[in-house]
């Protein structure tokens, strides 16, 4: 009948429902893991309930029951390392845990385990804390008779064993390069270790002999000590003095054409224009790993003429990095003579005048530091710390000064936190004293506790002067020039509005005492007198002027570098008004003219740009030119020529003025 039938399939479904999730909640049993989203919510009804017709019911639905289980992942990836990629896993676990019990073993002789015995009721009190085991079958007789008692079973225990469910393991594995290798192979026998001993030998035997034949004084250890270095020097070092000669020749006689121009050559067209003069290009100094750096700084040593150093470093300071201090000498253009890499970019530089080997340097990040070109190190022997007074901004000039009444080296610095500092050389340290702080007139800032702060003005150039040794000059970002003593830290004994932008250098004049040189961004160059607050010259060049300076040959002779890349030469006896030589020196149009010098003795003049070059150029007649001798007649020469020359060019300025007095 139709109502047997469906009762039968009802029991079919509930089997199948019952296998597959347990037993339902009317049943009292637990359904399977993970069905509790299954739980008051009737999946499966009575047929009687459903509204099924007979073709219905007689449809079959087939249902293949596996043992995967639906809940595992099916999208697990791993990274292979074999082949770099990240690879599906094809096989995972499909075992399901249903029931998990804990359970604890104990062993049977523990305090723990007697104590259940204890309390089961299986042994007496007495018996837990005496330690016994089991009762044997000899107690009874041991008890009777035999004092001696057996020890009981040490090797009593019971093993267990149970099937618990294995973590899958992990695999880990990293992959390396394989370290390089090679093939060595060399034969040594007797023969061979016989004749390196007596190679050893006979150098020793030489070196024994040049010994004795040193003579020995005891008035020149100094003399022996050298030459018992270069003993035992290697055989290369012996030949670095040959060698740097050598290359020097083999350098002249490659630059020969620019040597032979250094020497003898004269512009002979400068006699036929009386006002004009020319810049003949020499060589051209550069080194490879300096490509990217600027010229910063530039000075000619004292004593030994044609050496010069060079800073380099960066003027972006949003690019700011490492720096190099570089010396070349004319006799080598190809390659510097002494190379100090520095970790931060160099601004500025001196050469002290009576110790040549003794250079001061100035940092973008407040350093300062003392080379020694004597030492081997690359390293400074001086250098500023921040427990030592450095400065907190970049430093933009520093200058040797005389010796202090203790016979110390002593340097000055300007930098651009308002500073000027004295470093004095003391044993193996830097110490330093605050000379004067530049402050802005009238400006002031609240600090803490509404204290009125004074604003500190921006120092960029400083120049000593060169007879009155307390008297110096110092340029400051806002273009005003400070005339400073070094007894008067707290006031200026003279301010001058000197530039409407920074002051880049300012510079006394080497024969007039009174005299001094300014230049700015603002595209101009201005002579002053120190006693009048207005310049007495002022000459626009178009563009920024990086630096100025004077010759050391003339009073009225000074030249500038801008960044067009052109350099300005000035004679005042000739032309009071304008250039007497304009030209650009560099190659390409967007390279900037950073320095200029003159050589102390040679008519030379050497230029740096902003693509870290140096060029050297050598001035033509009319440029040096000196007054025509008379027959019969001897010019006076001398300093009193060159201070008499610069005056009357002043007393013609000066004379309107006094008249209007």
């Amino acid at each position: 009948s139709t109502s047997a039938t469906n009762e039968k399939t009802n029991m079919l479904l509930m089997s199948v429902w019952s296998c597959f999730f347990g037993q339902d909640e009317e049943d009292g049993t637990e359904m399977g893991e993970g069905d509790e989203w299954m739980q008051g919510k009737t999946l499966i009804k009575p047929l009687d309930q459903l509204d099924l017709t007979e073709a219905e019911l007689k449809e079959e639905f087939t249902r293949i029951l596996t043992a995967n289980n639906p809940h595992a992942p099916q999208n697990i990836v791993r990274y292979s390392f074999k082949e770099r990629s990240y690879k599906p896993i094809s096989s995972v676990d499909q075992l399901a845990v249903h029931f998990v019990l804990e359970g604890n073993l104990l062993h049977q002789d523990s305090d723990e385990a007697r104590r259940q015995r204890a309390k089961q009721g299986g042994e007496d009190a007495g018996d837990v804390e005496e330690g016994g085991g089991e009762e044997r079958a000899d107690s009874v007789e041991s008890k009777a008779g035999k004092k001696e008692q057996k020890i009981t079973n040490q090797f009593n225990f019971s093993e267990r064993a149970s099937q618990t469910l294995n973590n899958p393991l992990r695999e880990r594995g990293c992959q390396t390069e394989p370290p390089p290798r090679a093939n060595f192979s060399a034969t040594a026998n007797q023969w061979e270790i016989y004749d390196v001993y007596l190679e050893v030998l006979q150098k020793q035997e030489k070196n024994k002999e040049k010994a004795k034949a040193v003579p020995k004084k005891d008035d020149d250890k100094g003399k022996k000590k050298m030459m018992l270095v270069e003993t035992q020097s290697d055989d290369i070092t012996k030949v670095a003095k040959v060698a740097k000669i050598i290359e020097r020749m083999v350098n002249q006689n490659t630059f020969d054409d620019i040597a032979q121009d250094f020497k003898y050559f004269e512009d002979a067209s400068d006699e036929y224009r009386e006002q004009e003069g020319t810049l003949l290009p020499l060589w051209k100094f550069q080194y490879d790993k300096a490509k990217r750096l600027s010229v910063t700084a530039l000075c000619w040593n004292e004593s030994y003429k044609d050496l010069f150093a060079v800073g380099l470093g960066s003027y972006d300071f949003t690019k700011q990095g490492r720096g190099m201090l570089v010396f070349y000498s004319l006799k080598n253009s190809t390659f510097p003579e002494y190379i100090y890499p520095t970790t931060s970019g160099i601004l500025c530089l001196d050469i002290h005048k009576h110790l040549p080997y003794l250079v001061a340097v100035g940092f973008y990040d407040g350093c300062v530091a003392v080379y020694n070109l004597k030492e081997e190190t690359l390293q400074p022997i001086y250098k500023s710390t921040a427990k030592s007074g450095k400065h907190t901004d970049p430093v933009w000039q520093v200058k040797w000064q005389k010796d202090d009444m203790d016979n110390n080296h002593n340097f000055f610095s300007v930098s651009s936190d308002g500073r000027v500092v004295s470093w004095t050389l003391v044993k193996n340290e830097l110490v330093f004293t605050d000379i004067i702080k530049l402050s802005l007139a009238g400006a002031v800032s609240e600090g803490p506790e509404g204290v009125q702060l004074p604003i500190m003005a921006c120092g960029t150039s400083f120049d000593f002067h060169k007879q009155i040794d307390y008297l110096f000059l110092v340029g400051t970002e806002e273009g005003k020039i400070h005339k400073c003593s070094k007894a008067y830290s707290s006031q200026f004994l003279e301010t001058y509005n000197a530039h409407n932008m920074a002051v880049d250098a300012v510079k006394w004049n080497h024969f007039h005492t009174k005299v001094f040189i300014s230049c700015s961004s603002d595209w101009t160059v201005k002579i002053w007198d120190h006693t009048i607050k207005t310049p007495m010259f002022t000459f626009d060049l178009n563009a920024s002027v990086g630096d100025v300076a004077w010759s050391p040959y003339s009073s009225t002779v000074f030249a500038a570098v801008t960044t067009d890349g052109k350099v300005h030469t000035f004679d005042l006896s000739i032309n009071k008004y304008e250039a007497i030589c304009q030209q650009p020196v560099v190659a390409k149009k967007k390279t900037k003219l950073t320095h200029i010098e003159f050589n102390p003795v040679y008519p030379i003049i050497i230029v740096g740009d902003d693509r870290g070059y140096v060029t050297s150029l050598k001035l033509s007649p009319n440029l040096r030119k000196k007054p025509k001798e008379k027959k019969g007649q001897e010019l006076p020469k001398g300093p009193e020529v060159e201070i008499a020359k610069m005056e009357k060019l002043l007393s013609l300025l000066r004379e309107p003025e006094n008249s209007n007095a």
